[in-house]
């Protein structure tokens, strides 16, 4: 298998020869953000979005990226015509950059940018005919302070542990349940459930990050007038949905069937799951 070239601040290398400083604040506190993107015949899913999500994000944590959204979108192409992979996932990261000893932010110092690509393998057939279980992880959610939405940040710590906790409890992904905002996401995907007919997905929040994958299942249902909800859920409201599903740039719409010890509806992935599935995979092969 090729090596993957990397676009590192400027540079592009193969990927055994990129390297970060050891004291770059995304390696010493995760202070820095990142955006994973889904690559199909070569084009990317939902570019634009990807790139107005970081940009928006870039201010709330004082960080100034000294490229255009224009520059970005071009050196993430560039970088994915030298790899030369059809069907990749893209992950962009963009760090605070080389500290000092002090803590303190330095907004003289320019970013680390880089753009990695691997090809990308989809999940098992079965995975989506069949469903997956989930674990409810009851936990304070990490926030950060002062926002009003979630953020995809570089400091994955928390995500990375509940992952584990709930790979050990024999799921796929944890979802974490907060003491005040009940509901909020999985480690690395949003939650939708759906029950006589209404969809459903917790609300966007500082714990919630409006995932792109979440935004497109979104936009289908409401083409196709489907009644959708954004608000408050509770593990009950999961626990009694007719069906659930999660989503990511990664694995799309992923039906889930089992919560825990309890199984979902008729427990097999359900009519509007399949539905949204087709959707949104005609709406990836269309990209342009």
């Amino acid at each position: 298998m090729q090596d993957s070239i990397v676009y590192l601040n400027g540079l592009f290398t193969p990927l055994e020869n990129a390297k970060v400083s050891v004291l770059d604040r995304g390696f010493c506190y995760g202070d820095g953000l990142f955006e994973t993107l889904r690559v199909h015949n070569e084009k990317v899913f939902r570019v634009d979005q990807h790139i107005q999500r970081l940009f928006s994000s870039l201010p709330l944590i004082f960080l100034d990226l000294p490229m255009t959204p224009g520059e970005v979108k071009a050196m993430m192409q560039e970088t994915l015509s030298r790899n030369k992979y059809k069907n990749a996932i893209i992950r962009l990261t963009v760090t605070r950059g080389i500290g000092s000893e002090n803590f303190q932010i330095d907004a003289e110092v320019p970013p680390t940018i880089v753009v990695h690509v691997r090809p990308h393998h989809p999940l098992p057939k079965v995975v989506y005919n069949k469903g997956v279980q989930i674990t409810l992880l009851t936990m304070r959610a990490p926030g950060l302070p002062s926002m009003k939405q979630g953020l995809k940040t570089c400091n994955f710590l928390s995500n990375v542990l509940v992952r584990e906790i709930s790979t050990q409890k024999g799921s796929m992904e944890g979802v974490i349940v907060d003491p005040d905002l009940g509901v909020t996401e999985g480690a690395t995907s949003n939650l939708f459930i759906a029950k006589r007919g209404v969809l459903k997905t917790p609300a966007v929040n500082n714990l919630v990050v409006e995932g792109i994958t979440r935004q497109v299942a979104l936009e289908i249902a409401r083409n196709h007038k489907i009644p959708v909800e954004e608000g408050l859920l509770m593990p009950e409201d999961i626990l009694s949905a007719d069906e659930v599903f999660i989503t990511s740039s990664g694995i799309d719409i992923v039906p889930v069937t089992r919560v825990d010890n309890t199984s979902i509806g008729n427990k097999s992935p359900g009519i509007l799951t399949r539905f949204l599935q087709g959707e949104l995979l005609k709406c990836i092969e269309e990209t342009r």
